[in-house]
């Protein structure tokens, strides 16, 4: 074929009742030079058996059986079997319209770029439509690199690399991290730097299904991804010293919009003199709470939260969880 081989990576954990819709949405894709990676993740449902039954159905889809490690773990599995030419992610709970594809690798060639996302929106399990995470353009848009990492530390981008098609290259030494949540924005902020400009797109094709009981979307219990969150917070705000120092002041508003995001969820017990990670995040809002209130990115109610947090964050989690019920 004339077009390039494009690989989409599936990483599969105990997906049984929602795999062959997301399967079935990559085989209908328009662009038909497509594999179609299916990494079992060590599933124990069943659900390995059901991609080898999908493997047989389309010579297009290739399965690999892992032991359990976890998406990044499968997702770099897929990396170094994949053939193609551009890489693409999607989660199997999720599907994709039929163009989405065609439409991605459309917008690489016309720009001649390394890399191009399009729009998402997140259903719920009665598939209603909640609110958007990311807003896209409303016309395609070239984005450069440090504009597209100034978006994502004002919590305007998508880090998603679901709704991406990036060039294999772009990968060559880089992988993502495995054991930590919020592993794409990790992984994508350093490779922008190779990326260079990433082409937006305005269509909404990707479809993020709410399962709320799925490790990065749940509303329950007090995830790492808080945590990890704050982690990747420090590493931008590196990067900004380093490569953007006149992004530091955003990096840093990243980074305590992170911390509050944190004290606004951990559970009350956990805020002990005992949890070291608790106490440096505590201390950090309070030396560094004059330099909030200075900065300009940060709401009125960031630097509200702020204070509070400074001066009694126990009590005002407490108060924060009566008024709001978490």
């Amino acid at each position: 074929m004339d077009k390039p081989l494009i690989s989409v990576i599936v990483p599969v954990y105990n997906i049984m009742e929602y795999l062959p819709r997301c399967v079935e949405s990559l085989r209908a894709q328009s662009y038909s030079n497509i594999e179609i990676i299916l990494v079992d993740d060590g599933s124990t449902d069943g659900t390995g058996a059901l991609c080898d039954r999908l493997g047989e159905q389309d010579e297009r889809i290739k399965v690999f059986h892992k032991d359990n490690g976890g998406s990044s773990s499968a997702r770099n599995l897929g990396i170094s079997k994949a053939r193609g030419e551009y890489f693409g992610f999607v989660d199997s709970d999720d599907f994709v319209d039929d163009d989405m594809y065609e439409l991605l690798y459309g917008a690489i060639e016309q720009y001649g770029v390394k890399a191009a996302q399009i729009g998402r929106d997140e259903l719920d399990t009665e598939k209603k439509r909640l609110p958007d995470v990311c807003v896209p353009p409303r016309e395609p848009e070239c984005i450069e690199a440090e504009a597209f990492f100034r978006e994502l530390l004002m919590h305007r981008g998508d880090c998603s690399f679901c709704t991406k098609l990036i060039d294999r290259h772009m990968f060559d030494g880089e992988r993502f991290p495995e054991g930590v949540l919020n592993e794409d924005f990790h992984l994508l902020v350093n490779l922008l730097p190779k990326i260079k400009r990433i082409v937006s797109l305005p269509k909404q094709t990707y479809h993020v299904f709410y399962r709320g009981n799925s490790n990065t979307r749940s509303k329950a219990g007090f995830s790492r991804v808080f945590a990890d969150n704050i982690d990747n917070a420090d590493m931008v705000y590196g990067m900004a010293e380093k490569d953007y120092p006149h992004l530091l002041e955003i990096a840093f508003r990243f980074g305590v919009f992170q911390r509050l995001d944190y004290m606004l969820h951990i559970p009350v017990p956990q805020m002990t003199k005992e949890n070291l990670f608790y106490r440096q995040v505590s201390a950090y809002l309070r030396k560094n709470w004059w330099r909030g209130m200075k900065n300009p990115y940060l709401t009125l109610k960031n630097k509200c939260y702020h204070t509070l947090f400074a001066v009694a964050p126990r009590a005002v989690r407490i108060l924060h969880k009566k008024l709001r019920g978490l």
